[in-house]
């Protein structure tokens, strides 16, 4: 039996239901963006060779997981590929595929978050630097804004993972990229990070002075348009780089504080990477996870599971591409919930943030 919910809680979730509905769909038990990452234009050395060093998702894959019900694919991309020189134009070629792999998922109906998958770095130097400052940040996601301004579905995830950086470090170059975003007209959703590879464990922990907490609530957007993008893995380190899911308790624990600060703040988040192998352990605390978030829908947007991906490598433990004999056992563990499958089943694209 699940505990009676607070009158607060209440309130704000009829809140979200009556958006919801006033989109003519019906909610989703599991948040607005459920979905995966299908990674590939990340890899590979700078700027690579497209088909041999790096790749897009085929129609294949964006089709399977279409058909699974996931109604969101955040997008991995390189910075050093879509602006091969800091404030020059968008590479042509490497623009035009990211654009043919956005049409080829809109065309489910699928959110698309265009993640600029760079870790706060341009060839290695630190964003917020001399070598790579403020405005360099600034003009990529002006010209990408451009681009994908006020598209149905597109939403600008600002920056994967930053880290080794203190959070004051990182918010002025992201209040910049934000701003040249909606100088541009664009009214696009923008998921915002924090540093320390944006951890929900360690949002609230001291990192050189500072925290995620502290810091990041100052992000500033003219358009009252954003979310906060954490990260989440369930292993011993929290890295997601080992097949078990020893800490499924923790993991979970961490997104029921994010939740605290969430509402604390009249604010929403999304949780951008989790994932665990087939194991037992890091089913359930997938499951958990999922349903951690399901229940306060009222400030969680959504999730994106990593990983998926035509090059993925078959033993890749967190991997759910599917295999010659069918689904990956972890899909189960992600639809413990019903998916929300309809096009406009989220208000968030419109207004997010809440104060």
């Amino acid at each position: 039996m699940q505990p009676t919910r607070s009158l607060a809680g209440r309130a704000a979730r009829l809140v979200a239901l009556a958006a919801c509905l006033s989109t003519g769909v019906q909610p989703a038990l599991a948040g607005c963006f459920n979905g995966v990452n299908l990674a590939g234009a990340e890899f590979g050395t700078m700027p690579g060779v497209f088909g041999k060093e790096y790749t897009y998702p085929s129609k294949e894959t964006i089709d399977y997981f279409a058909g699974k019900g996931f109604n969101t694919i955040r997008l991995p991309f390189r910075w050093e590929r879509i602006q091969r020189k800091l404030n020059g134009p968008l590479d042509r070629e490497e623009l035009a595929r990211l654009k043919e792999s956005v049409a080829a998922m809109r065309a489910h109906g699928q959110t698309v978050i265009l993640d600029l998958h760079n870790f706060a770095r341009y060839n290695e130097k630190i964003v917020g630097t001399k070598d790579v400052p403020d405005s360099a940040l600034a003009d990529v996601w002006a010209r990408l804004a451009r681009v994908f301004a006020n598209q149905k579905g597109v939403v600008f995830g600002l920056m994967n993972e930053p880290f080794d950086m203190a959070p004051t470090a990182w918010l002025s170059p992201a209040n910049a990229a934000i701003a040249a975003i909606r100088k541009t007209g664009a009214r696009n959703l923008v998921l915002v990070p924090g540093v320390s590879w944006t951890g929900a464990h360690s949002w609230q922990a001291d990192i050189e002075g500072s925290s995620n907490a502290a810091t990041m609530i100052h992000v500033k957007d003219a358009a009252n348009n954003l979310a906060f993008e954490v990260h989440q893995y369930l292993d011993s380190d929290f890295s997601g780089t080992n097949d078990d899911c020893p800490r499924g308790d923790d993991a979970a624990a961490a997104l029921r504080a994010m939740t605290d600060w969430f509402r604390a703040n009249k604010t929403r988040g999304f949780l951008g990477e989790f994932g665990g192998s087939a194991t037992s352990d890091c089913m359930i605390g997938l499951a958990r996870m999922v349903d951690v978030m399901a229940d306060a829908d009222d400030v969680w947007i959504g999730w994106t599971y990593w990983a998926a991906g035509d090059w993925w490598s078959p033993d890749e433990p967190l991997n759910i591409q599917p295999t010659d004999t069918g689904d990956r056992l972890q899909l189960k563990a992600l639809t413990t919930r019903k998916l929300a499958r309809e096009e406009d089943a989220c208000p968030a694209l419109d207004a997010v943030r809440l104060r």
